[in-house]
Order: C-alpha cells, then sequence, then structure tokens
C-alpha cells in the first residue's frame, strides 16, 4: 500500500511541476525568453517548477528540524554542532529523505536468502517505520548481502493501524525466516516505529525465537512531533501515551537486555532525543545525523553491522 500511495505522491509532484511550469510560461515572460529556442525555453520553466517542489521539501525538512529543536533533549558538550556540521546535517538529511521517498521505497527488499553453505551469522528480520517500506532498508540489505547474513524485509499493512496489530504479522515474518533459514532464532533490526512493533511483538509472543533487537531512533518513550502525524500507532508514539506506558510496565528487565538502541542526539524526528534511551538496554550514542538518514549512514550501518556479527542465539 505504501508503495502505491508513494507513486500518486510523486505522479502529483509531477503534475505539480507541470502546471508550475505552464503557469511561468504564460504569466511570467522575461526579456532573455526571446533569445531561446523553443525547447530551452520548456526546459527552463521546468527547471523552476522543479525547483519550487524541491524547496517545498526543504522547507518540510527545516521544519522537522525546528520542531524536533523545541522540544529536544539537552545535546551532550562533546557533540555540540558547528556551522559546517549543522549544515553537513541538514543536506544528509534532506538527501536522505529525497531518496528514501523517491526510490528506495519503490523498491521493497522482501526476502533475500543466502544459500545454507554460506550464510553467515544468524538471519536477521527488518522492520520499517512510520509511512515506510521494507524499501528503506536497501542499503542496509546490500550490506548485509556483502556479510553473507540472509535477511527478510517486511512490509507492515495497513500504515494506520494500531502497533500491536503488527506483531502477528512479525510473528508470521519471523517463523518464515527461521523455515527458510534453518536458523533456530532471529535477529530484529527495526527503525523507528519499527522499534516499539518489536516490542509488541515480544511482549505477545515471547523472546525464545529472537536472539537480539536493534532498534535505530526509536522513540521509546514517544515522540512530541507524533501529534502531527494520521493514525492509531502515531497517537501511540506521542510522548508518554497510555499505550508506551502500559508497553513499559509489561516488560520483563530481562527482555531489556536483548536490546540494543542506536540513536542520535541530532534526530529531526524523535523529540527529546533521549526519547530512544531505553534503560537496561545497549545504547548506542551518535551525533550529527538525522532520523531517516539513521538507515543509510555508513557509522550507523557499520554499528548495526558489529552488533548482527557479535549476536549469538540462546
Amino acid at each position: 500500500m505504501i508503495k502505491r500511495l508513494l507513486i500518486l505522491l510523486l505522479a502529483a509532484q509531477a503534475l505539480l511541476i507541470a502546471g508550475l511550469a505552464i503557469g511561468l510560461y504564460y504569466w511570467w515572460r522575461p526579456a532573455w525568453e526571446a533569445q531561446l529556442s523553443p525547447p530551452s525555453t520548456v526546459a527552463v520553466y521546468l527547471a523552476c517548477g522543479l525547483l519550487a517542489v524541491l524547496l517545498i521539501r526543504l522547507m518540510i525538512s527545516a521544519n522537522n528540524f525546528y520542531l524536533s529543536w523545541r522540544a529536544g533533549s539537552v545535546t551532550p558538550p562533546d557533540h555540540t554542532l558547528n556551522p559546517l556540521s549543522a549544515a553537513n546535517l541538514f543536506w544528509h538529511e534532506f538527501h536522505s529523505s529525497m531518496l528514501t521517498s523517491s526510490y528506495y521505497m519503490l523498491r521493497p527488499i522482501g526476502m533475500q536468502v543466502q544459500p545454507r553453505d554460506r550464510q553467515r551469522g544468524l538471519p536477521v528480520l527488518l522492520i520499517h517505520g512510520y509511512a515506510c517500506n521494507s524499501g528503506y532498508w536497501l542499503p542496509m540489505s546490500k550490506l548485509l548481502k556483502q556479510a553473507r547474513i540472509s535477511h527478510y524485509g517486511i512490509d507492515l499493512e495497513p500504515p494506520g493501524a494500531s502497533i500491536d496489530d503488527y506483531a502477528p504479522q512479525v510473528q508470521a515474518a519471523v517463523a518464515r525466516l527461521r523455515a527458510e533459514t534453518g536458523s533456530p532464532q532471529v535477529i530484529i533490526l527495526a527503525h523507528s516505529m519499527g522499534g516499539l512493533v518489536a516490542r509488541a511483538y515480544l511482549r505477545r509472543y515471547g523472546d525464545a525465537d529472537i536472539a537480539r533487537v536493534i532498534t535505530l531512533g526509536t522513540p521509546h518513550h514517544g515522540t512530541a512531533l507524533a501529534h502531527f502525524g494520521p493514525g492509531s500507532n502515531a497517537q501511540q508514539m506521542r510522548r508518554d501515551s497510555p499505550w508506551l506506558g502500559a508497553l513499559a510496565a509489561s516488560e520483563a528487565n530481562t527482555q531489556r537486555l536483548l536490546f540494543s538502541s542506536i540513536y542520535s542526539v541530532h534526530d529531526n524526528i524523535i523529540a527529546p532525543q533521549d526519547s530512544s534511551d531505553l534503560p537496561g538496554a545497549r545504547n548506542l550514542v551518535f551525533g550529527a545525523i538525522g532520523h531517516v538518514a539513521l538507515g543509510r549512514h555508513p557509522e550507523i550501518m557499520q554499528c548495526a553491522l558489529q552488533e548482527i556479527e557479535s549476536a549469538t542465539p540462546a
């Protein structure tokens, strides 16, 4: 469903670009237009329309950073940004957002199983976050293939459902991945809301089949920006929501030992950023990385790979 919605969104953006180009052609006639050939004139107006759409996307990204800054936690002194690192943070996150929404999510990854005589380590179940699909994991999938690690990218449906409704889908995916690989246990690697989906799965089905859970930028204590998102799952991700409180109360301390929580103190969607700090878990803190960029940033991917390779079945 997310892929279809994304195609519609991209088509709407293309129509907007064309509409802006046509509007400029009829209502804006600068003197230099007469010096251009008709194809060049069309190209210039289309470029102006594309630039306008990119500026809208840029403003949305900037607004997310502003909102997360207003509701943010105190940044540790060793992660203080200078103007250059702040600009790099913004550009990498904007670039990652554009790539994810315009390319990665058009290519869901599905099941990627290595031959049993070549596969290394435990298989990995990849769980995407809010308003995404398994295509989010395309860069990580390439890294796992290079490491000869079998993996499966699940697509959670429908997009706005309760987080608890995804738990049976995860259970089925875990069973399928174990059957395909012959492994006694799997590792879960989850981004954002996907980490809460993993916790909901563990609450319902237990941890017998799970060797480790690695979360990237998961709002374990909620995020202020969830107030702007539609769907039951967005309501559950609001800061200190009753659902999050009930989830935390249901968890045994020993279960938290399964978790590695990787997050950035400059996350532009999870605010406050220390909401990703999960008591009892192995918390790995980074800086100068945005929320969407967590799935493709080289440092984060290598950190996640190290956590995956160090996990052993119980």
